[in-house]
C-alpha cells in the first residue's frame, strides 16, 4: 500500500497507477483509491497472491490503511474510486465503512455486487449505501482486464 506520495493526478488515475503495478507483480490489475477532503489517505493495488489472503482486494486494502490513518471505522466523507466494480465482500466493507462515493471504472457481470449481481446497496438488509458513479474510463479498465486474463490463458 502507498500514499500520494510520488503520485499526482486525478484520483481515478492513481488508482489506474495501483492496477499497473499489482500486475507487474502477477496480481489481477485492480486499483484503488480513498480520497477525503481532496487528499489520499490511501492507495493500493490486489495483493491477494503476494499475501495468500483471498480478502487482499484493493478495496479492502485501502479501507483497513484508511481506518488505521483515521483511527476510526467510519469513513464517513471518504469517498473510493477503483478500477473496477466491487464484489460482494468488498461492497459489505463499504457499506460498514460508511463511505460517501464510490466510483468505479469496469462494471463486472461475473463476480460484482454493485450494478451487477445481488446489487448489494440496493438490499434492505444495507445499512449504508454511498452515492455510485460507474463506468468512469469503463473502455481503459476492461482493456487492461482482458489483457491481462488473455495472457494467463
Amino acid at each position: 500500500m502507498s500514499s500520494d506520495e510520488g503520485k499526482g493526478g486525478d484520483p481515478m488515475s492513481l488508482a489506474f497507477a495501483e492496477a499497473r503495478s499489482a500486475e507487474l507483480r502477477g496480481e489481477t490489475p485492480i486499483g484503488a483509491a480513498l480520497i477525503r477532503d481532496g487528499t489520499v489517505i490511501a492507495s493500493a493495488g490486489n495483493r491477494t497472491r503476494e499475501l495468500a489472503d483471498p480478502t487482499a482486494h484493493a478495496e479492502m486494502l485501502v479501507i483497513r490503511e484508511a481506518a488505521a490513518r483515521l483511527g476510526s471505522e467510519r469513513l464517513a466523507g471518504c469517498d473510493l474510486y477503483v478500477t473496477l466494480e466491487p464484489c460482494a465482500m468488498c461492497a459489505g466493507a463499504i457499506s460498514h465503512a460508511r463511505l460517501r462515493r464510490l466510483y468505479y471504472a469496469a462494471p463486472d457481470p461475473r463476480g460484482g455486487a454493485v450494478d451487477n449481481g445481488p446489487r448489494f446497496f440496493q438490499e434492505p438488509t444495507c445499512h449504508h449505501a454511498p452515492e455510485v458513479y460507474g463506468g468512469l474510463r469503463e473502455s481503459e479498465a476492461a482493456a487492461m482486464l482482458k489483457t491481462f486474463f488473455a495472457a494467463r490463458r
